[in-house]
């Protein structure tokens, strides 16, 4: 008896190593979001490592091999005009943040809504997937002039180009996340007589959840490049002008100040949409 009671133990799947394996073989952002949380001093100590060595190397290779600072500055050289250029840089801080903010919202809305319709109507998906492909395919900001001829040198060119950048990558991310729904809860629900808004708001809207945060996080992104590209195109003011503008005066400690704070905003938008991700998917895991 013990002989067969090991065989057939030996038989029986594990459920909870197949579960474990399916999750794992889905598209998971609790890798991503992990990093937002520190854990323990190791941690901390780690990063501030990395970050001494890295920082403290350029600026000694840059001192030692005395390159000029209109090539390629030292950190300090960059942290010093951060500091004290930023009387004149605010403004056109809050003018990209504006035009990113403003433009994601809209877009993200517009691709949201989308594709919840598509999801809904597959019919339209074979009409309007060619102009969605379109857009995710031509770059917006060759676009910018084209809307500046039509709306003047206005912070709505720019504000569309963002929308259009970043509303695609929403749509196709929400999309892929409605159609992984789980068939056999919604013929549950539907033999419980439940309604196709209920279906939708219920089970699939959640179990989407995950894919739609990742909409958005490359949206943001998207919408980040688009901006700062936009600035440059044709936006009098915005952190892409002052790219340019500093460039052509070989001012480079201003320039690589700017990349920073660029950096600093798509970093803020990977860990706000992390953390947003973490408290709406993280049931799941």
């Amino acid at each position: 008896m013990d002989k067969y009671s090991k065989q057939l133990q030996d038989e029986i799947p594990d459920f909870e190593e197949q579960n474990s394996v399916e999750r794992r073989s889905e598209l998971d952002i609790s890798s991503t979001v992990s990093v937002v949380s520190i854990h323990g001093w190791k941690q901390v100590l780690g990063i501030v490592a990395v970050a001494v060595v890295v920082i403290g190397g350029w600026e000694i290779a840059v001192r030692l091999f005395k390159v000029p600072e209109f090539v390629f500055p030292t950190p300090s050289a960059i942290i010093t005009a951060l500091i004290t250029s930023m009387p004149t840089v605010y403004p056109h801080f809050f003018i990209t943040l504006g035009e990113l903010l403003s433009g994601f919202v809209i877009g993200a809305s517009i691709g949201l809504f989308l594709a919840a319709v598509l999801t809904q109507v597959p019919y339209l998906e074979k009409i309007i997937t060619p102009y969605i492909l379109l857009l995710i395919t031509t770059p917006t900001i060759a676009l910018v002039p084209l809307l500046m001829l039509r709306m003047g040198f206005t912070i709505w060119p720019r504000i569309i180009a963002v929308s259009l950048a970043s509303g695609p990558m929403v749509m196709i991310n929400s999309v892929t996340g409605f159609r992984r729904t789980d068939l056999a809860k919604i013929a549950l629900a539907k033999s419980y007589g439940a309604t196709t808004f209920q279906i939708f708001l219920k089970i699939r809207f959640p179990l989407a959840l995950p894919m739609i945060n990742v909409g958005l996080l490359v949206g943001g992104i998207f919408g980040l490049i688009t901006a700062v590209g936009a600035d440059m195109v044709g936006g009098k003011m915005g952190l892409g002008n002052r790219i340019s503008y500093y460039s052509s005066l070989a001012r480079m400690a201003n320039f690589f100040a700017v990349i920073l704070l660029i950096s600093a905003i798509g970093i803020s938008i990977w860990i706000v949409v992390a953390a947003v991700g973490k408290k709406w998917a993280s049931w799941q895991e």
